[in-house]
């Protein structure tokens, strides 16, 4: 069954054996966005279409702040976008961005995820993180370390959402972040990527 099949959190919960939890544990750690950054956004917003369709919020909204926070994390990880990710017939789909290891062997091999992200359809987060949560536990199994974190984050391109999963508990960041308050957002992205890197160490270490 692939992700997208999975509407529910209550679903999900009941199916995997996942304790749900909310919690504020995001750490907002300041990230300086480039003026041309801030410059091009505000571009985009008034003179495109940005959330005309799926793809475009993607493309105009998801990725260039996904993309901002990595390029200071790029020795170490790459963003995948729509990759394949596979456990059992149950547990496989396209997610919309993985954060995912650096491979020694060179950027054409997938390595351990980290993070997902899912687009929250037509606004809607309920199945946003339904599909994200299955995401997780099936990134939990490849990299065989349930005790490990992995992040989640569901986002309609202006809302952002974050979660954990530590072996079966789940945790929802009960504070949501908007694309109108952009230092908090970016301090709130900044925080998940440094905790995927202060994991990946802790691993090699």
């Amino acid at each position: 069954m692939p992700f997208s099949a999975y509407k529910t959190i209550d679903t999900v919960v009941k199916e995997f054996q996942i304790t749900y939890t909310k919690s504020n544990f995001i750490l907002e750690i300041d990230f300086n966005i480039p003026d041309y950054f801030r410059e091009d956004l505000e571009f985009v917003i008034r003179e495109g279409a940005p959330d005309c369709s799926e793809y475009a919020i993607c493309e105009n909204l998801i990725y260039p702040m996904l993309k901002e926070v990595w390029k200071h994390y790029s020795k170490k990880f790459i963003i995948w976008s729509h990759k394949s990710l596979n456990y059992d017939e149950k547990m496989s789909g396209f997610p919309e961005y993985i954060l995912a290891q650096k491979s020694p062997l060179g950027n054409v091999v997938f390595d351990k995820p980290y993070f997902l992200l899912v687009e929250a359809k037509l606004d809607n987060f309920e199945a946003g993180w339904a599909q994200c949560m299955v995401e997780m536990i099936t990134a939990q199994k490849l990299n065989d370390k349930p005790e490990q974190e992995v992040f989640g984050i569901a986002s309609n391109g202006g809302i952002w959402e974050f979660g954990k999963l530590k072996g079966n508990v789940f945790t929802r960041n009960q504070t949501f972040y908007t694309i109108q308050e952009l230092d908090k957002l970016f301090a709130a992205i900044n925080y998940v990527f440094q905790q995927c890197e202060l994991l990946l160490d802790a691993e090699k270490s």
